[in-house]
């Protein structure tokens, strides 16, 4: 019971970060808020106290603790001293509001030198917005300065004492998240084999969930490893392990389709949101192999749940070989051949689960292996040995300057956004006119286009309304109770950093709610004060989107084209690199290839929120966005497949290259290419092709030669998806089409 809520928890929040980051700035605020209450500080700095712990946790990104003491050390004079400027400048109103605009227009350009330079730059701004809010002046700068002082030594005392947090367990946290997402998975597609007609939408979108979850993590881990890792050697050992797992999962769920006799079992019904079950396979096929089939799933399961170090015993050691048999032909046990496809499958995915076993915990008992069992071994500790640690230097990118660098270009739209939210604000209120401002700075953080800008905006006000009606009823249920009040705060700051990578509406509602207890800790809360909060918040989501759209604009359009085309770039690399590595070529780093295009992926499907929004009114796009990043994903998915079977060429006696593969995979790379011109320039007149399947494309090596083996099989197969999804994007991208002769 307590492993199973263990993995639950593990899976709900990989590598337990939104965990930790909810407790370390809880716990910061809680433990500054103590110190200063046995000092005997008033309420006003115990709010301010608070205030800071929170900038002072919540500010800094870096991974690696050394960097983390030496952010946190800077981060204090740089407190200090934009405490010291809000104070001077406090009966000032014109210096006040032009060194304030100076002081966003720094912190958001201070986001091109790193993690460091961000989180200096978020201290400055917000220690600012803290003095204005509790109204800070030069004689009560030396109380300020104290509980500044003792806010930052708590939030060092929890970073590094009470919620510690190293890069070696984040990554060992996050491999347990994978495996309980594996789990998940194989759960999810064990009830798409047996759904009825009428749950099989709904069991195709968990597995398309499941699918999501499972990547998410792995990019997780990627983004670890060079952290987490002792040396690059065992970073390219966890990652081609994960990676494996990833694929045979995938691949899995692509063959349970398939088994139900879907007619169109393909990989865009695994990522293309809300697609009906494929036709011909609603009814789930009852034979005998399929019993076997469901058996062997959850034995699979089973396997994946099992940690490493209780992974002992004569039956789990039988269950492992009974899986990996079936990547012996002559297992295979008596069913259709899509069955048979499922059985292969599933004996891929328990050689990908010993893959993770053992890059993870280490060598395994081997005494029970039957001959499938040690091949399995024998290819894996093949692969092992010729990982090389050594990684190609990066090609040199041309970088933009000036007013075309993205930070440069978000600094001077802030400060101009900042500036119509300052007089806008002041019209408002002489008193709360920051608050525009702050909304109008917190719009263009993470975003990069007017679209999602102006989706940020609007969670920022749907969340700030429903937490002032919260509010309302939290200040009158408190009253004057101090420290009720201050544990409601605690608690609504534990929930903010908790569900921030889920949803920026909650985020906003915690805060606001927040805010209103803290208003009644100062005596100042009244419903005129919260309803004001609403109007701010509204005019500075709108200075905002009024900036991003007339200076210096980056339109969604232009945005999403942008990455499109890296995308596109990025696929062209790993299959160009992957079909020749098959061919013969010489190895190159293909896992890091596959990583990039994963990256970018997942950076042009943040980029198309505001097009996929629910309350979009542009349907029609909504569907296409929708449709091309699934086609994008299908894609992705085959070249990672193409680039694990390339990978196994230097070490799999069994798996020959094909120079056929080259001449096959031309017209695939040939498609890309025209389709990324015509994403970079309109007036592009190339035209894709289409004709003949891949595998006739192939022909036999020699008269009288084998047409393709076994292996050869199923690259084709990837090649073929892989060319029918770059072929699918050329309708809804607006590219004209040429069918090929023959």
């Amino acid at each position: 019971m307590r492993a199973r809520l263990r993995d639950r928890v593990a899976a709900s929040d990989p590598g337990l970060l939104r965990l930790t980051a909810g407790l370390r700035t809880a716990g910061a605020i809680a433990l500054a808020v103590a110190v200063l209450a046995l000092l005997g500080t008033d309420v006003t700095h115990l709010v301010a106290g608070a205030l800071a712990a929170m900038v002072a946790t919540f500010a800094i990104r870096e991974k690696q603790r050394g960097q983390q003491a030496g952010t946190l050390a800077l981060g204090l004079p740089v407190a200090l001293a934009s405490m010291t400027l809000a104070a001077a400048l406090h009966s000032h109103v014109v210096a006040g509001d032009l060194v304030f605009v100076a002081l966003i227009f720094c912190a958001v350009y201070g986001r091109r030198f790193g993690d460091r330079g961000t989180a200096l730059g978020l201290i400055g701004f917000q220690i600012y917005f803290v003095s204005l809010f509790v109204g800070a002046t030069v004689s009560g700068l030396p109380e300020l300065y104290g509980a500044v002082a003792v806010a930052f030594a708590c939030s060092a005392l929890v970073r590094f004492a009470l919620v510690p947090e190293t890069p070696t367990g984040v990554l060992e946290r996050l491999r347990g998240a994978f495996r309980a997402r594996l789990a998940q998975l194989l759960s999810a597609q064990l009830d798409l084999l047996d759904a009825g007609p009428d749950e099989a939408d709904r069991a195709l979108e968990r597995v398309r969930e499941g699918t999501a979850r499972l990547h998410e993590t792995a990019l997780l881990i990627q983004g670890r490893l060079a952290e987490g890792t002792a040396d690059e050697a065992v970073a390219r050992l966890v990652q081609r392990r994960v990676a494996d797992a990833e694929i045979a999962a995938e691949r899995l769920g692509l063959s349970l389709l398939a088994a139900r006799g879907a007619e169109r079992a393909d990989t865009l019904a695994l990522h293309l949101p809300g697609a009906p079950f494929p036709s011909g396979g609603r009814l789930p096929v009852r034979e005998e192999g399929t019993v076997a089939l469901r058996r062997d799933l959850q034995a699979l399961r089973l396997l994946v749940l099992r940690p490493v170090g209780q992974a002992t015993g004569t039956a789990l050691s039988r269950v492992r070989n009974r899986l990996l048999d079936y990547r012996e032909e002559e297992n295979l046990p008596d069913a259709s051949p899509a069955v048979q496809d499922a059985f292969r499958a599933v004996g891929e995915a328990a050689r990908a689960v010993l893959g993770l076993r053992i890059a993870l915990g280490g060598p395994q008992d081997e005494s029970d292996d039957t001959p499938a069992t040690a091949r399995s071994r024998e290819e894996l500790d093949a692969e092992d040995a010729v990982l090389d640690a050594d990684a190609d230097a990066e090609d040199a990118e041309e970088k933009p300057t000036g007013l075309r660098r993205p930070t440069t270009r978000a600094a001077v739209q802030v400060a101009v956004g900042s500036t119509l939210a300052m007089v806008g604000g002041e019209l408002l209120s002489r008193d709360r006119w920051y608050w525009a401002v702050l909304t109008c700075w917190i719009v263009f953080l993470n975003t990069a286009s007017t679209g999602e800008i102006l989706v940020k905006g609007y969670r920022r006000l749907l969340g700030t309304v429903l937490g002032v009606l919260a509010g309302i009823v939290l200040a009158g249920a408190v009253g004057h109770h101090t420290w009720t009040a201050f544990a409601l705060v605690l608690l609504f700051v534990f929930a903010m950093f908790y569900s921030a990578p889920l949803s920026y509406t909650l985020v906003s509602f915690f805060v606001t709610a927040a805010l209103g207890l803290l208003y009644t800790l100062l005596h100042t809360y009244s419903l005129s004060v919260l309803v004001l909060r609403i109007e701010e918040t509204a005019l500075g989501a709108a200075c905002g989107v009024i900036a991003a759209a007339l200076v210096l604009p980056v339109q969604t359009d232009r945005r999403t084209n942008e990455l499109l085309a890296t995308v596109l770039e990025r696929l062209g690399g790993v299959t160009r690199s992957a079909v020749e590595q098959l061919s013969g070529g010489p190895p190159l780093d293909l896992l890091d290839q596959a990583r990039d295009l994963d990256q970018a992926l997942a950076d042009l499907r943040a980029a198309t929120q505001p097009l996929t929004h629910p309350v979009t009114p542009l349907r029609a796009r909504r569907d296409t966005a929708r449709y091309v990043v699934a086609l994008l994903e299908t894609c992705a998915y085959h070249a990672r497949a193409l680039a694990a079977t390339a990978e196994l060429l230097p070490t799999h006696p069994s798996i020959a290259a094909d120079p056929r593969l080259r001449r096959a995979a031309a017209r695939i790379a040939h498609n890309i290419e025209t389709i990324a011109a015509h994403v970079t320039d309109e007036h592009a007149t190339a035209r894709i092709e289409t004709g003949p399947s891949i595998a006739s494309l192939l022909g036999p090596a020699a008269p009288g030669a084998p047409r393709y083996g076994r292996v050869t099989d199923r690259v084709l197969r990837h090649l073929q998806r892989l060319d029918e999804g770059v072929a699918g994007l050329a309708r809804p991208l607006g590219v004209p089409v040429k069918a090929s002769d023959g």
